[in-house]
């Protein structure tokens, strides 16, 4: 019997070894969690085009949009442990990990990282005709008005939801929040002038602040952007405060390593390609390192970020189930 054991066992070993060196083979699906046309989508698409030269086997972006991102990340957590079904996800992977206290999947224990890929910043903005000209008389305003004030995000877990509620946290107070499905609604909504505020990817808000349609007041980095000369929040005295909606890849668990380290390769290689680093650059998104575009660093990171969000959102007491 222990004999039939490690033969079998051995004869696993030899299979994913022969699979790990023949791959890919066929094309690779890169699952996203949210709508065509968004930040993620765009980024998801930019790294399959560069990562298809390096495989040479086409990466083919899928949008599984709903539920918070988690339809699409239960999907690759239960697919197979082949390399042929991956996600790219970004800082909601973290939250979703305390929004819903029934999850299907494990966010850290049922995937097999392979790396960070982006950091993208975020801006505080608030429709053009709103008083407060500063993020100091915008904060003592929220901090009188309180629920008259109306913040906006894209969806429980999206960077909107979770910069809302750090900086409802940091200053104690309540604003009325209103939940889109997605940014792009949010934002409309903002320009039109029906709700106050909304913390948005500089990706996308940018071409609004540029315009003038919308007021800027800071950006969510600890340290001002070169391409949007706002303070930060950590330069106007909220310590901590930092939301940066980063992106990384993953495969399911059990997903051989060899496997996952040819996919980090291509992901390294697609962070040098020049026409994805120009198209980052106009979407002021922030390649990672090297060192950063590791499975080791991305789960360090996806770790550390739950403990961080965990406290806010618990305080918050909002949950998505």
């Amino acid at each position: 019997m222990k004999v039939r054991v490690l033969l079998a066992a051995a004869f696993a070993v030899l299979a994913a070894t022969a699979s790990a060196q023949d791959y890919p083979n066929r094309p690779v699906t890169l699952v996203v969690p949210f709508a065509a046309g968004g930040p993620s989508d765009i980024i998801g698409r930019l790294l399959a085009q560069s990562m298809t030269q390096t495989l040479k086997q086409q990466v083919i972006v899928e949008n599984t949009a709903g539920a918070g991102g988690t339809l699409a990340i239960n999907r690759v957590a239960k697919a197979a442990p082949d390399g042929y079904t991956i996600l790219i996800s970004h800082v909601n992977h973290a939250a979703t990990a305390i929004l819903y206290r029934k999850l299907q999947y494990d966010p850290v224990e049922d995937f097999a990282p392979i790396g960070l890929a982006t950091d993208g910043a975020m801006a505080i903005i608030g429709k053009k005709g709103i008083a407060p000209n500063t993020i100091q008389e915008l904060m003592a305003h929220i901090k009188e008005q309180k629920d008259k004030v109306s913040y906006a995000h894209a969806g429980i877990g999206s960077g909107a939801h979770l910069c809302g509620l750090q900086l409802m946290s940091a200053l104690q107070t309540q604003m009325t929040v209103v939940t889109y499905r997605g940014t792009g609604p949010a934002l409309n909504d903002l320009v039109g002038g029906q709700i106050d505020l909304l913390c948005d990817q500089v990706t996308s808000a940018l071409p609004q602040i540029q315009a003038g349609t919308v007021k800027a007041y800071a950006v969510t980095t600890k340290e001002p952007l070169k391409s949007l000369p706002l303070p930060s929040m950590e330069q106007v005295g909220i310590r901590g405060f930092e939301v940066n909606v980063w992106h990384g890849l993953y495969a399911p668990k059990g997903t051989p390593a060899p496997i996952v380290e040819r996919l980090a390769s291509a992901l390294r290689a697609a962070l040098k390609d020049p026409l994805v680093l120009k198209r980052l650059d106009d979407l002021s998104t922030t390649p990672v390192s090297d060192e950063r575009a590791t499975p080791d660093a991305l789960k360090k990171h996806l770790v550390s970020e739950i403990a961080k969000w965990r406290p806010i959102i618990q305080g918050a007491g909002q949950y998505a189930d």
